[in-house]
């Protein structure tokens, strides 16, 4: 028993060792000052700069030995890059040190001496990340928030955009795709040099991560708080990864109460019973407060758990309860446009049942095509044309509930509306697009992790081969910065609970989710049906 288990452990091990995923850390050592800045690499060795130190250091990759290290051209040294020949560095004290005189410059250097070749001041105030993409340089400034290509010449702003969140520190190239640091939101980011979107979200190694850099097949970052260099995984075979998990009990209550002067004749409530994903476990079996009639699979292959009731008097009610116990976690696609496949790998089973039309998507209707036209243009890319329609929706709509939920064009017309039409409207131009396309719908913790939730919430998923069915949540994406609007698509916190998954119109739940009821009645008889579901932690 005891080899056995030793040899359990043992594959275990291996196994954890196998699995990689971007962001994973590799490699790390202690940089050679306390107050690391910069980072990059030179085809052969990493350069690290030094605030206090005033030194720029080449170091050896495998293990963080000093080569060399030269001066560095001013006294707040900050972002490094390499352009095949020579060093740059952009200073942020203006070349002198003097408190509170945030002015860039930018220097060429020769590597060997340190020795200025070269200087041009730029219209940032506090340049932290640089990096080369073979033509132009690129800089981000913290204080501005914002990511800007310069000429190396003159430092003029060729373009510029918003960093992806507030606190921008490093940047680095890896000859498609910008990659950020934040050391607020202690990530990094891999972006468009076109737009400036987010697409890949890594976890940064340390808490205050700053200067980026790419040896062709891996990122290096340079954490100023815990004084270390990471050598981590830029992208690998793992479609997702699973974090933070948290466990809850979560009650879901169905009641309906007859106020009127008549009966209810016969009354017809249907629970959508949740599954295991890749984001929830269920810990033991669904319970309600007593037990259905049946349990029935409605048009979409959602399981329902079915009550029947008949003859409900005046004044009577009727409540039922359904109880879960699950774990959910945090969960992250790691979406690599390239990697997407193409529409000709969708199976064709997904395509015969999420690429149809319906009465709340409307999708040959001429203003879904004018909007899919004017979002996706001649792009081909499924990513792209996923992501496309995505932005229009944050660029074209925002955020209101007005009551109902209205068919995709009319939504699109107004240009404000629900979750639950934002998602009908993304659904409707990603089918027209050739995109499967489906929604599920959800309880949500609300704040605390003790709550109350009679909202709701509802979004879409996609299906992008060789990923599957990923996540889209337009409405959550409508705001400002591009990394929370890149949070929304690919990703789901773990506060999520999915109860409901389907292609449309329900033959049991109809549009909604969570819970459905049927009803008839006699005269003069109101009827007022509540739901809402209320969460507790569980011990660990």
């Amino acid at each position: 028993m005891v080899r056995f288990i030793f040899s359990l452990i043992i594959s275990l091990l291996i196994v954890l060792q196998a699995y990689s995923y971007p962001g994973k850390i590799l490699n790390s050592f202690s940089t050679q000052g306390n107050f690391p800045t910069g980072l990059t690499y030179d085809g052969k060795n990493l350069w690290i700069a030094d605030r206090k130190l005033d030194k720029l250091f080449q170091i050896n990759t495998e293990t963080g030995v000093i080569i060399n290290e030269i001066p560095s051209p001013a006294y707040w040294p900050m972002g490094l890059a390499f352009d095949g020949e020579n060093l740059w560095c952009v200073d942020i004290k203006g070349g002198i040190p003097m408190a509170e005189n945030y002015k860039g410059i930018l220097y060429k250097l020769n590597p060997k001496d340190g020795s200025i070749l070269h200087k041009a001041e730029l219209s940032c105030v506090k340049p932290t990340g640089l990096t080369y993409d073979g033509e132009y340089l690129w800089v981000v400034d913290e204080a501005l928030d914002k990511i800007m290509q310069i000429s190396p010449k003159d430092g003029t702003t060729i373009k510029e955009f918003s960093s992806p969140a507030g606190n921008p520190m490093g940047l680095c190239f890896d000859g498609e795709y910008l990659w950020v640091s934040d050391r607020g939101t202690d990530e990094i980011y891999m972006i468009s040099p076109k737009t400036g979107s987010v697409i890949v979200t890594i976890d940064a190694p340390g808490n205050y991560a700053f200067g980026l850099a790419f040896d062709g097949n891996y990122l290096w970052n340079v954490d100023w708080q815990t004084k270390k260099i990471y050598k981590l995984v830029k992208e690998d075979e793992e479609r997702f990864v699973v974090s933070k998990p948290k466990s809850y009990k979560v009650t879901i209550t169905h009641q309906t109460t007859n106020f009127g002067q008549g009966d209810i004749k016969s009354l017809d409530v249907y629970f959508a019973i949740g599954d295991k994903r890749e984001n929830q476990e269920l810990i033991g079996n669904t319970e309600f407060s007593e037990p259905p009639k049946d349990y029935v699979t409605d048009n979409w292959g959602q399981n329902t758990a079915h009550f029947e009731y008949r003859n409900i008097k005046s004044g009577e009610s009727k409540e039922i309860v359904m109880t879960n116990k699950l774990t959910l976690y945090d969960i992250r696609y790691f979406i690599f446009p390239d990697k997407v496949g193409s529409f000709n790998e969708i199976p064709l089973d997904i395509k015969n049942k999420y690429l149809t039309n319906d009465e709340k998507y409307q999708i040959t209707h001429p203003v879904i095509a004018d909007a899919l036209q004017k979002a996706i243009g001649n792009e081909t890319n499924m990513y792209w044309i996923a992501r496309n329609i995505y932005d229009y929706l944050i660029d074209n709509m925002y955020y209101e509930m007005q009551g109902g939920w209205n068919i995709a064009p009319t939504v699109l017309e107004r240009g404000n509306g629900s979750c639950s039409e934002y998602t009908f409207v993304y659904i409707a131009m990603c089918r027209a697009a050739g995109i499967p396309a489906r929604y599920v719908g959800s309880v949500v913790v609300r704040g605390d992790d003790t709550s109350m939730d009679d909202v709701f919430h509802r979004w879409a998923e996609i299906y992008l081969p060789n990923y599957g069915w990923v996540p889209v949540d337009p409405s959550g994406g409508d705001q400002d910065w591009p990394k929370a609007q890149a949070d929304y698509f690919g990703h789901l916190n773990n506060r999520f609970f999915i109860s409901t998954q389907s292609g449309g119109g329900s033959n049991l739940l109809e549009w909604t989710y969570n819970t459905n009821e049927f009803y008839t009645t006699d005269p003069k008889t109101f009827v007022v049906v509540e739901y809402f579901a209320d969460w507790e932690p569980l011990e660990e």
